[in-house]
């Protein structure tokens, strides 16, 4: 497929966002429990909640730039009982809703009790709307992992794997920009949030490496004999039927050489991985929220090369018929 930088955009800063939150989040929950201190609501949770809004509201402004018609993008959610991207689009906005009033609450303060746990511990209402917004965010992750998942002609995607890893890359990218952000503001968090986002780096490795194998032993179901109807030991393509390109040969192909895709490969397997692994290892034991903030900085940079090598690998089976130009 021909990965559209759009959506690439889209979908890397979206999952920094959704990541960021669900840190702010689990320190608030925790906080609940004794777990972890009490931070500075307006500080710490309200200037957190901004920056996630940022990369929402960012994700958000690149998807219109692959829209023909962006005035009428309000009409892709009419399709939400058959189609993920449809609800996408409607989870999309009601958690950045949510986000905005949890940021609000703990801005101005106002956050009345609403009940009591048994052990005493007290519930209020940014607690009750921050768990409602966590919801979204996992909700968020599982519609936009699916709307490529469910495209069984596409082998590469049409696997669990492609969820938990859209999953997996937003929680590290986010927990990772947590870990930068509790430097600056909140030092006591760091080695909480670095641990979780060195973890969450880790597991993701070994998924995406075993979606790349997965990847590379595929059957393809159609092949050029499937494809015409004709059995014969060998089937040579002489042309491809038309003498210049058009939407199928743009849009459905990366065009770049096998070269290059190899280079994106291990480009995103270095960046998204070891470096930012090293850099974070060592921002974490010296607190150093410019060593963290480059570490999620590069890893960002891996992400974009990993979402383009993720939509480029996807092989249509209409490029069966347009092998040959």
């Amino acid at each position: 497929m021909h990965p559209a930088f759009s959506v690439i955009f889209l979908t890397t800063l979206i999952g920094v966002g959704q990541g960021l939150y669900l840190a702010l989040n689990t320190v608030q929950v925790y906080s609940v429990f004794k777990v972890l201190p009490v931070q500075d609501s307006a500080h710490f949770y309200a200037l957190g909640s901004l920056i996630v809004l940022l990369f929402l509201g960012a994700g958000l402004a690149a998807s219109f730039f692959h829209l023909g018609r962006p005035e009428r993008a309000w009409r892709s959610a009419a399709c939400w009982r058959t189609s993920w991207l449809s609800r996408e689009i409607i989870v999309l906005p009601a958690f950045m809703g949510s986000v905005a009033a949890w940021g609000m609450i703990h801005y101005t303060g106002w956050s009345p009790h609403l009940f009591t746990f048994g052990n005493g511990a007290e519930v209020d209402l940014s607690q009750l709307l921050g768990v409602i917004a966590s919801l979204l965010s996992f909700t968020l992750f599982l519609v936009t992992g699916m709307i490529y998942a469910c495209i069984k002609q596409l082998q590469e995607w049409a696997t669990p794997l492609t969820v938990i890893n859209y999953t997996l890359f937003g929680l590290a990218s986010g927990f990772l920009l947590a870990a930068a952000f509790a430097a600056w503001k909140s030092p006591g968090l760091v080695e909480f949030y670095g641990g979780w986002a060195i973890f969450t780096t880790l597991v993701a490795f070994l998924t995406r490496t075993a979606s790349l194998m997965r990847n590379a032993r595929i059957k393809y179901k159609s092949t050029l004999e499937s494809a015409i109807g004709i059995r014969h030991a060998r089937i040579e393509q002489k042309a491809q039927g038309a003498m210049a390109g058009s939407f199928n040969t743009r849009e459905y192909f990366h065009g770049a050489t096998q070269g290059k895709f190899k280079f994106v490969k291990w480009l995103f397997l270095v960046l998204v991985f070891p470096v930012p692994l090293l850099l974070a290892s060592i921002g974490i034991g010296t607190q150093s929220t410019a060593l963290l903030l480059a570490a999620f900085l590069i890893q960002y940079l891996g992400l974009i090369a990993e979402r383009w090598f993720f939509f480029a690998q996807a092989n249509h089976p209409q490029n069966l018929y347009y092998q040959t130009v």
